[in-house]
């Protein structure tokens, strides 16, 4: 397989995961403002520091109100991790490898792109309007990119060859995943309430339920504990084996893609890529929540951050650079 089909399809998947999870980021503040008072501290700068682009949005706008961290988020062609620019460039990367996908995925991403770009035009022509007097209104439209994203993932699942081309579609789809599982619980316990007073509050509550749903973890929550509380959902989302958005499950998805991919046979060495992913994954279910929290949630995210960014250095220095 062609490094440069590799790769297409790898950046193909985490450009589109990343859409999904900015349109989850976005619209789930977008709801929990609605139910906030202006007593309430600013929720939508934390969303830009959560992505990991407040240099940039600073850099553009001169403060964080919702039309202008919405816009930001998803339709900035300055952005390049906007919800516009990963959507153009999945598309790209999917037009570049066109023999190696199934047609039903080209036209579900064309149309998906077809779609953003239109909805954009109409959007930045009256920005403040947040989606009102548009062909949808700004949670259905993010509504809709979850649903594209989904269907794109369903009709890979069910359309390609489940062979090298599948693996690396699946290590750039739970690369990206689990960046974003650990950058919204790392803004929600360390940005948004950073003071000691208000653990317990209203706020405090509706902010921890937003995370669980900006993750599609509610429901999977409740049927493992009886109540909301940050250490067990600190647990479910880095520790659960079997949810698929947690920390543990996405590193072994990763790790049995790389044993795919690298094609490893009895008796032969591992790469570096995956020595990294089973070293990482074997420490973290050694670990256990009240562990990590007597280590500091924050630092303890900030490792597992670095951590991912390494082992995305070593696959993309195993596989595409020539």
């Amino acid at each position: 397989m062609l490094s440069r089909v590799a790769e297409s399809v790898f950046w193909m998947n985490r450009y589109i995961e990343r859409a999904e999870n900015y349109a989850r980021f976005i619209d789930v503040n977008h709801q929990l403002s609605l139910d906030l008072n202006e007593d309430f501290p600013n929720q939508w700068m934390p969303l830009v520091y959560t992505t990991g682009d407040a240099e940039v949005f600073e850099k553009k706008y001169e403060s964080p109100t919702p039309a202008s961290v919405i816009q930001f988020m998803t339709f900035d062609d300055e952005n390049p991790s906007s919800i516009y620019n990963c959507v153009q460039r999945a598309r790209e990367n999917a037009r570049s490898i066109r023999e190696n996908i199934s047609t039903p995925m080209w036209e579900v991403l064309n149309e998906f792109y077809l779609f953003i770009k239109d909805y954009r035009k109409q959007y930045l022509e009256n920005p403040e309007s947040r989606g009102e007097g548009l062909s949808l209104g700004l949670s259905e439209f993010l509504s809709y990119v979850r649903k594209s994203c989904q269907t794109f993932y369903g009709t890979s699942d069910s359309t390609i060859s489940h062979d090298e081309v599948w693996s690396f579609s699946l290590l750039g789809r739970f690369l990206e995943r689990a960046d974003k599982t650990t950058r919204i619980l790392d803004m929600k316990y360390f940005i948004l309430l950073p003071s000691i007073q208000d653990v317990g509050s209203t706020l405090d509550l509706l902010q921890w339920m937003s995370l669980l749903k900006s993750t599609s973890a509610h429901e999977m929550y409740n049927r493992k504990y009886k109540k909301v509380h940050p250490i067990e959902i600190a647990e479910f989302l880095i520790l659960d084996p079997a949810f698929p958005r947690s920390i543990v499950f996405c590193l072994h998805e990763i790790e049995e893609s790389l044993e795919k991919v690298s094609g490893n046979k009895e008796g032969l060495p591992r790469n570096l890529a995956q020595d990294a992913v089973t070293t990482y994954l074997n420490r973290l279910r050694s670990e256990n929540v009240h562990s990590i929290f007597d280590k500091g949630l924050h630092e303890y995210l900030d490792d597992i951050q670095i951590e991912l960014n390494r082992i995305g250095a070593k696959i993309l220095e195993r596989f595409f650079k020539s």
